[in-house]
């Protein structure tokens, strides 16, 4: 026979045996669907952002699916219509959800917070904090190089005057900013609700403080005395409002001698 053709023909057949053996093996070893399962992962964005508390939409999905969770309401990206279209596959009702969005805890902008060095090196909130912790002479500010920006998939943030900025209409409180800024300043809060946030997060002294930043909280006490609820409390030499107790009556933000109390989306917070 032919040398060529032989080889041919080999090279065929074990191509075959190997195609046969692959197919067999997909029909044993593979791993039942769960329809439900697979129906209610529709009805999610895709974010898979973790946001739920399991491992992505998948996770959210099968949890769902099998039992481990009942509560629909869980997808913050997918907010109130997934929360009904999952509720109509699975049958349960329809779980109660508060809005919720990312804000960040600082207005250290260009205008009140102070360099201490410049940094010319990669444009990266992570890259520029490995020197010397970053360009501000205030440890704990928004370095302004946009880590969040680029890591939101909802493109609901904006590097305004070297701060960044979350515009609650867009944002889905995924917490994919949240976990990817290096000074841990975003946290997730209601949305309208008019609750006020100190948009700092610097805990030394309020004379060093100054130094740093003219817009950074100073621990004076004055929110926690003008609050009439208790909502206010001073920790570290930062203020902290806590959304539970809180009235939305503004007093607090009304008598904050450096302005740093502001309502989360509000973008004069961040340019005046």
């Amino acid at each position: 026979m032919n040398p060529i053709l032989f080889a041919v023909l080999l090279v065929s057949a074990i191509g075959l045996i190997a195609g046969l053996g692959l197919s067999v093996a997909s029909v044993v070893m593979a791993v039942p669907v769960n329809e439900k399962t697979e129906k209610i992962r529709e009805c999610l964005p895709g974010a898979n952002c973790g946001a739920c508390g399991f491992s992505g939409c998948d996770g959210y999905a099968d949890a769902l699916s099998t039992g481990k969770t009942t509560n629909t309401a869980l997808c913050s990206p997918g907010g109130r219509d997934a929360a009904e279209a999952i509720a109509a596959i699975t049958g349960l009702s329809v779980s109660e959800s508060v809005p919720m969005t990312a804000v960040v805890h600082c207005c250290g902008n260009h205008a009140s917070a102070v360099n201490k060095l410049e940094y010319m090196g990669i444009e990266s909130c992570r890259m520029a904090i490995q020197v010397f912790g970053g360009p501000k002479a205030c440890a704990y500010g928004c370095l302004g190089f946009g880590d969040c920006r680029r890591e939101c998939p909802f493109e609901a943030i904006t590097i305004c005057d070297g701060v960044a900025w979350i515009d609650p209409d867009k944002c889905h409180a995924c917490k994919k900013c949240v976990a990817v800024c290096p000074k841990h300043l975003i946290s997730v809060v209601p949305k309208n609700a008019g609750i006020p946030a100190v948009l700092c997060s610097n805990h030394d002294k309020g004379a060093a403080t100054r130094k740093a930043c003219s817009a950074g909280c100073i621990g004076c006490m004055k929110c926690v005395k003008n609050c009439k609820v208790g909502a206010v409390s001073v920790i570290n030499f930062c203020a902290k409002i806590d959304p539970e107790k809180c009235v939305s009556c503004g007093v607090c933000a009304e008598g904050c001698p450096v302005k740093c109390i502001h309502i989360p989306g509000s973008k004069a917070a961040i340019i005046e």
